[in-house]
Parts: C-alpha cells; structure tokens; sequence
C-alpha cells in the first residue's frame, strides 16, 4: 500500500537527517556513558511533536485510517526516533529508551490495565437520571475519591455510571471534559496516592500528608469549575426540555454488582502505597535499575486484575458495556509516545546543560515555577517534570546539602515553591488529553459509549483555554 512506502521513505528521512538533531558536539570514542540530554538539540523533538499532531488532527481528516491503524502511526513514530538515535548514539539510546519503557512505560500501562479491568467489573444498576445536581454530586465524589484511590482509579470506577446515568442528554461532551479536568486531574492533589509527581516527591521525603498545603489551591479551582459545571450543565438541560417533563418512567432501585472487586482496587492502591515504604534493594532488568518492590508491586496489580477476571461474571462485563478496545488505544498509543517523548525528557532532565536550559534557568519565582512546571506538565510526563523542579528548586536553596536535609529546608523555609510545583505538576494534566493517564482513557470510554468528544485541539480550543487557563491566573494572583 502506499502509506507503507511513505512510512518507510519517512523513516529513512529521519536516520539519514538525524545528525542535524545533535547539538554539534563531537561524540569522539565510545558513546555508551554519553549523557544525551546535553547533546541533543530540540529537533530532537520533532517525532514527538509528530505523534501529537497525528493523534490531533488524523482523526479529523482520516478517521477510517486513524481508527484502523493508530498503532501503526504511533508504531512509525516510535521508529522515527528510535531508528536515527540507535544509529548515531548506540548503547546510550538503547539503554535511554530501555529505561523509558521499563521504568515509565511498563508500570504506567499495568497500573491503568488493574485499575480499568477491576473498576469494569464493578457495575451501578437501576435508575440514575443525570440531572445537574445528581451529575455534581457524582463529580464531587470523583473529586474527593480521586486524592485516596488515585485519579485513574476514581476515573475509571466513576466514568461509566456517569455516562449511563446521562445517555438521554444530547448535550454531554462538556459533561466528561469537566470529568477530566475535576476526577481525573485535579481531584488528586492531596495525598502522593492521587497523581504520580506526588508520589515520586514522596518517594524523595516529602512527608504524606504535607501535599494538604495545596488544599487552599484544590478548592480554589475545584469550586469554581464546579459552580462553572452546575451552570452549563442547568442551561443545557433547560434548553433540551428536560426540566419542563415529569418523569413517569418506571424507577429501578440502585444496586451494586461485582462489590468484592473493590477488595482487588483496594489491593492495588495499598500495593501503590506499600511500595513507597519498604526498600527491598534493586534489580537489573536489560542494564535497567529497577527496585524490587516495584517489580512486586507490578505483579501484585496484575494479579489483582486477572483475580477479577476470573471471578467476576460476564454478564456484570457486558451490562457495563465492558470492552477491551480503551485501553488497547491507550497501550498502542502511549508506547509510541514514550519512545517518541524520550528526547524532551532527556534535554529537559538535563537542566542547565540541555537545549531547554533558558527555560530552565529562567524559572526563579513561585509563579514560575507552578507555569512552567504546569505547561511542560501538560505535554510530557509530570513525574519526570515535577522531579526536574523539585531538583532545580533544591539546588536553588540548598546547594551541595544531601537531600533529607534539604528537602526539610526547603519545606520549613520555602514551602510556596513546592507548592507551586506540586499543583503545576498536577493541574494542568487537565490540559490536555495526554496530560495524565486516564484522560486519554476516560475519553476513549466516553466515544465507545457513544458521547462525540471533541478533538485534540478542539478540547484545548473550547475548554481547557477558556476555562482552566483564566481560574490558574486566579491561583497564580492569590497564592503565588
């Protein structure tokens, strides 16, 4: 077929080109101890630039091809940048990408493949009409779940409910964006449980519950998202008429199926925490360093998932409208944006030695540090990028201290910049569909169950600019 010998043509384009990518250093002896953050330059992010912009705008003008070979796009993008580096840089880009796909990629997809399988296996029956009130509550409880199940976790145990209880409404694409933005993104900002960057500074001896400085922040945003939601959502259901119509409908009491599944979610979020608290020494996997209990954790939470399998029945499944094509989406997709991000993360973990290093530098202030931790938090990874500023902001106030030390400085003395940095990592995953894990997810459950969602663009376009964006000023002006 012709796509194929354009793919392949692109990819011969990108390894013979790629020397321009480097930063014009000269790579003399061997490369295998190189450091490739301070070599590459940002050409080096054109692939992931390229996978993004496939994801945005194919399913718009080749939604046929898109639905039938997204993992080969994601595919040919992964091999557009893994091919050139191999080639130039050898042993250090097998192991950068090694690690990226260890480490990153293979905890990230087993976490959300647990936590999709057992949550689909819990089913809400009877009657829920999504009226205003009855959908707020609902995010409300997504909010709050979000911070002590993790935000996929509550995502993936609320977003089916939630559609069904709103499949009469015409008007329900707005309905999951703020879905996105509150039980997927925001609602996760208290504890290391709710969002991976929370974590990793937990990991790093930032206390558990230190992160419930940023409740003043959380409440902020979430209060008027909400007060924005319950708005939006009274005039669209006025306006298709609902408001006006008593319901004579035959009401079916509310009812739980597959409730022992939420002993394999609690499973899961306690295997996430217990991994945090034990140190039983570190593996090699492919010249990749990996501690043991994450190895155990992830084979705890596979566990957990095929247990819920096995016993939960079919029929619970299929009343859920349980079907694998989500996350078989977002395991295609995300493996070719890992490869594809490996670049940006490598110049961005860098710091001041890499292509990104004026933006690097520049950060000084609170305000700074909750922008561009955010924005950068929008397109890559926000564990990598919170680690990236939570280091600069430790080398800013407590150069050459150990980090124990320095971490408790930097809570005891400057404490606004790890606030900024733990909301900016957190918040603006909302941003976009790529953000934060579930997002991607929550989306591709919500086209499957039928709701029309808006594009890449068109998500940032009409939602996240116009109403995320205004309220981060909001916090930016009151509290950094």
């Amino acid at each position: 077929m012709k796509w194929k010998s354009l793919i392949l043509l692109l990819v011969v384009f990108f390894a013979l080109s790629f020397p321009v990518f480097a930063a014009g250093s000269s790579h003399e002896g061997s490369t295998e101890h190189i450091n490739l953050g301070e070599i590459l330059s940002l050409y080096s992010t054109i692939p992931f630039v390229g996978i993004l912009l496939s994801i945005a705008l194919l399913p718009l003008f080749a939604p046929v091809f898109w639905h039938h070979h997204f993992g080969k796009v994601s595919a040919f993008w992964a091999v557009a940048i893994a091919t050139p580096l191999l080639i130039t840089y050898k042993g250090a880009a097998f192991h950068s990408f090694l690690h990226i796909m260890i480490v990153d990629y293979v905890p990230f997809i087993i976490l959300l493949w647990g936590l999709f399988t057992v949550s689909g296996g819990i089913l809400l029956k009877g009657t829920l009409r999504g009226t205003p009130a009855v959908n707020t509550i609902m995010i409300v409880i997504g909010t709050v779940l979000a911070s002590w199940m993790g935000t996929t976790g509550a995502a993936m145990l609320l977003i089916r409910p939630f559609l069904r209880a709103n499949n009469y409404r015409k008007n329900r694409a707005f309905m999951v964006v703020f879905f996105i933005f509150l039980v997927a993104n925001i609602g996760g900002s208290l504890t290391p449980v709710g969002d991976p960057p929370l974590f990793l500074g937990f990991l790093h001896g930032v206390p558990f519950f230190w992160t419930f400085h940023i409740l003043p922040h959380m409440l902020v945003t979430v209060l008027i998202l909400l007060a924005v939601y319950f708005g939006l959502d009274t005039y669209y259901y006025k306006k298709e008429g609902h408001g006006k119509r008593i319901d004579d409908e035959e009401k079916e009491p509310l009812r739980l199926l597959g409730a022992y599944n939420f002993i394999f979610l609690a499973g899961i979020v306690g295997s996430v925490i217990f991994s945090g608290l034990v140190d039983w020494g570190e593996v090699s996997t492919l010249g990749v360093t990996r501690s043991v209990q994450e190895w155990v954790r992830d084979g705890f939470i596979v566990a957990m998932g095929l247990l819920s399998v096995m016993s939960t029945s079919s029929q619970i499944r299929e009343d859920n409208e349980f079907t694998w094509f989500p996350i078989k989406e977002v395991a295609y997709l995300f493996a070719g944006i890992f490869m594809a991000m490996t670049p940006c993360l490598l110049i961005l973990l860098a710091g001041s030695k890499g292509a990104l290093a004026f933006v690097i530098d520049s950060v000084k202030e609170p305000f700074h540090y909750f922008w561009v931790t955010g924005i950068l938090s929008s397109f890559l990874d926000n564990a990598p990028t919170y680690l990236t500023f939570f280091t600069s902001a430790l080398g800013k106030f407590c150069p050459g201290t150990p980090e124990p030390i320095a971490v408790c400085k930097l809570i005891g003395d400057n404490p606004v910049y790890l606030m900024a940095i733990s909301a900016g990592a957190v918040f603006f995953g909302a941003n976009t569909y790529i953000g934060n894990a579930p997002n991607f997810m929550v989306r591709s459950i919500a086209e499957e169950a039928g709701t029309p969602m808006p594009s890449f663009f068109g998500y940032m376009i009409k939602y996240s600019i116009v109403f995320l964006l205004p309220i981060f000023v909001i916090v930016t002006l009151i509290f950094f």
